[in-house]
């Protein structure tokens, strides 16, 4: 009997193995320049495409003469040590006039605000990865699974990497929710592939802009890449998203290291009720894609904002640093500068009326 048992459950884990490895094909996406003329002509009109890529607003600043050897020296812990405290997300309506938001944990988000409601980058997997089998794995549950989701207005996505534009979950919500996407330019052709339909997709290149259910999406800068494979780097653009309403104005950041743009995208667009703004994986080897604490704090002051949530954080280890390190660093930083911030648990609803004083939680799982 424990033979067959044995066997039984070796032969599932088989199974799930192969459907994880057949997945990895459709997981790459596709290369957006071969997906129809409409597409690639857009692509190449681009003032961001340059010699057949994406390239980044400003050249790419110096690189220290650190290497991953030096970061890895010394004790870090880069996981939590304990359980990160979850909270259940609220399932009445939004403020019909007003601006919450509940972080569900790295940078997947909803914003709802007047009313209609905002996903960004939603992940919902276990891995950001192209295979379920290997790469970083979540260290907390989400705090709601996907079908359990209010509906959805608008979805929108900063980039193509897997630890913001997930498959699965793309898939998911394509089938359970009735939203559009909003995306970078080229972006979309990775959609199409998954079952997305063309109608739902509305693909932007920087300085765009479309209104959906009321509110106005624009396509702003970010300094970072993309790519989900190797020999498809910078084919897609990236980017950062301000919604705005009748009244009340978000920013979010996607992946992007600091750079003087945001002065010019708070000019246009500012100031900014919320700021969703990336304070994880960060190193000194890659001082261009990702921000420090202390510089999203900047960036934050640059677009006007009134109260910053850290975001790309506790969820997933992208990065050589200590797990808690990023907001324990935002917190000083938003101390010294005399910035508002709030720091919600996962699944946390947060009002922008009512903004609770910051507790310490992430002290019991470091």
């Amino acid at each position: 009997m424990r033979t067959a048992w044995r066997i039984v459950v070796g032969g599932a884990a088989l199974a799930a193995a192969g459907w994880a490895v057949r997945q990895v094909p459709a997981e790459l996406g596709v290369r957006p320049l071969t997906t129809g003329p409409d597409r690639a002509a857009r692509i190449r009109r681009s003032p961001q495409f340059v010699n057949g890529a994406f390239v980044n607003p400003m050249p790419d600043p110096p690189r220290p003469a650190s290497s991953v050897l030096d970061e890895l020296s010394g004790s870090r812990r880069r996981r939590p040590h304990g359980f990160v405290p979850l909270r259940v997300p609220p399932s009445d309506e939004p403020p019909a006039d007003g601006l919450r938001a509940v972080w569900y944990g790295h940078a997947s988000t909803l914003v709802e605000i007047e009313g209609k409601r905002v996903l960004f980058d939603p992940v919902w997997s276990d891995r950001v990865s192209p295979s379920q089998l290997v790469g970083p794995k979540r260290h907390h549950p989400v705090p709601v699974e996907l079908g359990q989701l209010p509906p959805i207005d608008a979805v929108a996505i900063s980039h193509d990497h897997y630890d913001h534009l997930d498959m699965a979950t793309v898939r998911h919500l394509t089938y359970t929710q009735k939203s559009p996407f909003v995306v970078p330019l080229g972006v979309g052709a990775h959609l199409e592939r998954w079952g997305v339909p063309a109608y739902r997709i509305i693909e932007l290149d920087w300085g765009e802009e479309a209104r959906v259910a009321g509110l106005r999406f624009v396509a702003t800068a970010a300094r970072h890449f993309s790519g989900r494979a190797s020999f498809a780097a910078n084919d897609t653009l990236w980017g950062s998203w301000v919604v705005a309403g009748a009244a009340k104005r978000v920013f979010y950041a996607g992946d992007s290291g600091y750079f003087e743009g945001y002065k010019g995208i708070g000019a246009a667009h500012g100031p900014f009720d919320l700021t969703l703004m990336p304070i994880g994986a960060y190193g000194p080897a890659w001082p261009d894609t990702h921000m420090t604490p202390e510089e999203a704090v900047t960036a934050h002051l640059d677009l006007g904002g009134r109260l910053l949530l850290p975001v790309h954080w506790a969820t997933f280890t992208l990065a050589l640093h200590p797990w808690a390190e990023p907001v324990e660093r935002l917190w000083r930083e938003a101390k010294a500068r005399d910035v508002a911030i709030v720091v919600p648990r996962p699944g946390e609803a947060v009002d922008t009326a009512a903004v609770p004083p910051v507790e310490d939680w992430w002290e019991i799982s470091a």
